[in-house]
């Protein structure tokens, strides 16, 4: 029995993303803690981009559609790196963790691209 890693790692991130996206919606606060004070639309904001990380964590799991999920999740993000950056150069203070854990977390915004990128290639 050959284990496909690569469909594995897809339906992980399919669930972690669409999970993360109900997130956004069901407790927005959380996801507000980190928005930086200069961008406008918080709410906003965070709803829609829960509302692509739930589509595109669908998106993902379809092979006809997996091309576009994984670019779209490129995209996401991309565009919600100012969130992270923020609640690292505030050493976790917003969100109430440790410095260690607010600076840790973003290589991981990496290690999402990657498989995002990884995934839209058939």
């Amino acid at each position: 029995m050959k284990i496909n890693i690569k469909f594995i790692t897809i339906l992980i991130m399919s669930c972690f993303y669409m999970n993360v996206g109900v997130k956004h919606f069901v407790e927005p606060e959380w996801f507000l803690q980190i928005m930086p004070p200069q961008f406008p639309n918080h709410y906003e904001a965070v709803y829609l981009s829960g509302f692509f990380e739930l589509l595109f964590g669908f998106l993902l799991i379809n092979p006809q559609t997996r091309f576009l999920a994984g670019w779209g999740l490129i995209f996401v993000m991309i565009t919600v790196f100012p969130a992270n950056l923020y609640l690292a150069v505030s050493d976790g203070e917003v969100m109430g963790i440790s410095k260690e854990l607010a600076w840790g977390r973003l290589p991981f915004q990496y290690v999402f691209i990657g498989l995002a990128y990884w995934h839209s290639q058939d």
